[in-house]
């Protein structure tokens, strides 16, 4: 058994990998531009949803109050006329610094869960591929798997979720190598 807190190095290197792989990612290579569509008549939506102030949040269009009040005839109506939709409201921009600091903890989250379940499978002077496996699969399963129910149920697009998977690929191949490489002997 090998301790979270002498993974301490490996866990900072492979987050601070993670965050550096998925800036340039998502900066420089351009796969991700097709993950959004422009909606037509982007501005006539802007202005007409600006005047109705809604508050940041999750939506659902139409959305019934209760389980009951979906099989009443006059919500089946506005549903099957739709459009439906579900949609977040952000607030009002101020930057992307929170975000980011964010994202760099939940990769440090990811590299302490991958360190807790290698450190527990293995011992000290475990062989590279096995700490690699251990690490990786790991931190596939956090950065990739849960990313697949926005398109079972809220019919986000099987592009952009399976895009994001190989992200998660590639981050999870990220951190088995610095955990391989820096495991301890």
């Amino acid at each position: 058994m090998v301790s979270i807190a002498s993974l301490w190095l490996p866990i900072l290197l492979s987050a601070v990998a993670v965050f550096v792989a998925s800036s340039i990612i998502h900066m420089f290579l351009g796969y991700h531009s097709a993950d959004y569509k422009k909606l037509p008549a982007e501005d006539e939506f802007m202005a007409a949803v600006r005047k109705l102030d809604i508050p940041p949040g999750d939506y659902m269009v139409p959305c019934p109050t209760s389980h009951a009040a979906f099989k009443e005839p006059s919500f089946q109506e506005k549903f099957k006329a739709g459009p439906r939709a579900m949609m977040t409201v952000y607030g009002p921009y101020t930057g992307m610094g929170s975000q980011l600091g964010l994202w760099f903890l939940y990769a440090i989250l990811i590299s302490i869960t991958a360190a807790y379940i290698s450190g527990r499978a293995l011992g000290p002077g475990a062989h590279y591929l096995k700490v690699f496996r251990f690490a990786g699969a790991t931190a596939f399963y956090g950065y990739s798997l849960a990313l697949w129910q926005a398109s079972i149920w809220y019919k986000k697009s099987w592009g952009t979720t399976i895009r994001s998977t190989i992200d998660g690929l590639i981050y999870a191949l990220l951190t088995a190598g610095f955990f391989g490489w820096l495991w301890p002997r």
